[in-house]
């Protein structure tokens, strides 16, 4: 396979990524070859695979408006995947041009993207590091240039938490996060759940796809996503599908459970 111009030489091209597949089903043009047929038996599996990237996104996309309408002036986005329309940054400073934002992901590809993207936007970076090194993404000196967390910063977790294995203690790298942070500030978690949809056959023949990667997939329900916001409030309406969450028109929250996702904002009290 020929290596595109814009694909660091460090990366596998021959190995699907969550990420560029993520890109994929969202109609980005940043995947491979590899990545689109991976994303492709995904949906063969799960049809509504593009469908819940989408609803995820959008998801994202109204828990930042909210923030940002909240007061909140400081996005932190852990696993925040290749650039699409729709950015954090775009977001919350069309709010507020003052906000700031620092991305995370670990893949090179949505890295080297966020820098292109963000050339020339002094209050929005770009780090690679893992959600599943919290510590280091806090000490990180690109974040902790932007950020102050003696003030509010609102995490974001959106899509990633599937990709964390039980063993790995998620729980334990969100108290991380959340002991850094001062009142006031919010979580955002979003993950894939198969809660309600019956034995289909398509969580196996998910597992199965994302297998051919470097991240399996860890599905979990409401009661266990919920308790993941340990230590803050629950925002109104709760750990829901997606959809259901502060949907712009009634029209939108319709057969909510076919996205996959379910969702939350929480605050730190204080």
């Amino acid at each position: 396979m020929q290596r595109p111009d814009w694909a660091p030489d460090t990366i596998d091209i021959e190995r699907p990524s969550v990420a560029r597949m993520y890109d994929y089903y969202l109609g980005g043009s940043h995947n491979f070859a590899v990545d689109r047929a991976a994303a492709r038996a995904m949906v063969e599996a799960v049809p509504e695979a593009p469908l819940m990237a989408q609803a995820n996104r959008a998801f994202l996309r109204r828990a930042v408006q909210f923030l940002a309408e909240s007061g909140v002036r400081q996005f932190l986005d852990i696993g925040s995947g290749i650039p699409t329309v729709g950015n954090v940054h775009e977001i919350a400073q069309r709010v507020d041009p003052a906000c700031t934002v620092v991305y995370v992901d670990v893949d090179p590809i949505a890295v080297a993207h966020s820098r292109e993207i963000l050339a020339g936007n002094d209050r929005a970076t770009v780090v690679q590091e893992d959600l599943r090194r919290p510590a280091e993404i806090l000490h990180h000196p690109e974040v902790t240039r932007l950020l102050d967390f003696s003030r509010p910063v609102a995490v974001m977790v959106v899509a990633v938490l599937h990709f964390i294995p039980y063993a790995d203690r998620p729980e334990e790298m969100l108290r991380t996060l959340r002991e850094a942070l001062a009142p006031g500030s919010y979580l955002v978690l979003s993950q894939a759940s198969d809660e309600g949809r019956g034995e289909t056959g398509e969580r196996a023949e998910a597992e199965r796809v994302y297998r051919r990667t470097d991240n399996q997939l860890w599905f979990r329900s409401r009661a266990e996503l919920t308790a993941l916001f340990d230590g803050f409030a629950l925002v109104d309406p709760g750990v829901v599908w997606v959809p259901q969450w502060r949907p712009e028109s009634p029209e939108q929250a319709e057969d909510a459970a076919q996205a996959g996702f379910l969702g939350g904002v929480g605050r730190l009290g204080g």
